[in-house]
């Protein structure tokens, strides 16, 4: 994790330069083959620099990088040499096409990223909530239970705490509701934009119309997220509160859970 975090700090320092001057150094490389040398060539070369330059810095390094290249393919591959002027056509259409191939490239690096995220996210969330269902189901006490599912409910919301109470007399707090939206002193309030609100949230937990009790979430302030983090938290609770429901007899929780 240390390495993760190292890694990505650099990357942030560095990338912004390193899309900037890397297409200067590339461009100048070919300097002294520009006669012999196809520029279309060397345009293709470039946009393998970009689409580099846009997988380590994101999209924000990917433009950086297209315009970089564009403005280095002209200034020392096209006619006038070394000045920012294209006096043949074929060497504008090769520009132009090196800065659109530049912004596709970047834009298709950014979405496969984001498919990437996003299908890791939502194996992550299906193991949390197999996990949860196995804990349900076997002899693990509810105050395991209870405590595992705070913590996942931590992990899944990015919550600062997060604790069981069973007493729901208290003060009402924003209410996260089954379809993830999040309702607070009476409208929906847009926690993918500003996220969920405090100082306190919560979850009830319910069985078929019996209230069992409520996960009192400590969000982080400001901190967006998503819907689909917020139906697979729902839906978390909802696998506690069958087994609380199917074990209430036997078991009277208390108003806080261990992680509380």
């Amino acid at each position: 994790m240390f390495l993760v975090d190292h890694v990505r700090r650099y990357r942030r320092r560095y990338s912004p330069g390193a899309s900037l001057l890397v297409p200067l150094g590339v461009a100048a490389g070919f300097v002294p083959f520009r006669t012999s040398f196809s520029n279309v060539g060397a345009a293709l070369t470039l946009v393998v620099v970009i689409e580099v330059m846009a997988i380590l810095g994101r999209r924000p390094g990917g433009i950086v990088a297209t315009l970089s290249a564009a403005a280095w393919f002209d200034f020392f591959l096209t006619t006038p040499y070394e000045r920012f002027t294209i006096s043949h056509r074929p060497d504008l259409e090769t520009t132009i096409s090196l800065l659109v191939v530049g912004f596709v490239v970047t834009e298709l690096a950014a979405r496969s990223r984001f498919h990437r995220r996003a299908a890791s996210e939502e194996g992550t969330y299906v193991s949390l909530l197999a996990a949860t269902a196995v804990r349900a189901g076997t002899a693990v006490s509810p105050e395991q239970l209870l405590a595992a599912a705070s913590e996942d409910l931590m992990s899944i919301l990015s919550l600062r705490a997060c604790h069981f109470e069973v007493d729901v007399s208290g003060p009402p707090h924003a209410q996260i509701m089954a379809d993830g939206s999040v309702v607070h002193v009476g409208m929906r309030w847009p926690v993918s934009d500003i996220g969920i609100p405090g100082p306190q949230a919560e979850i009830p937990c319910v069985w078929h119309g019996s209230r069992l009790g409520r996960f009192i979430l400590t969000p982080s302030p400001g901190l967006a997220v998503s819907n689909e983090q917020r139906v697979v938290a729902v839906a978390l609770v909802n696998v506690v509160a069958g087994s609380l429901h199917d074990r209430r007899d036997t078991y009277s929780p208390p108003h806080r859970s261990p992680r509380g």
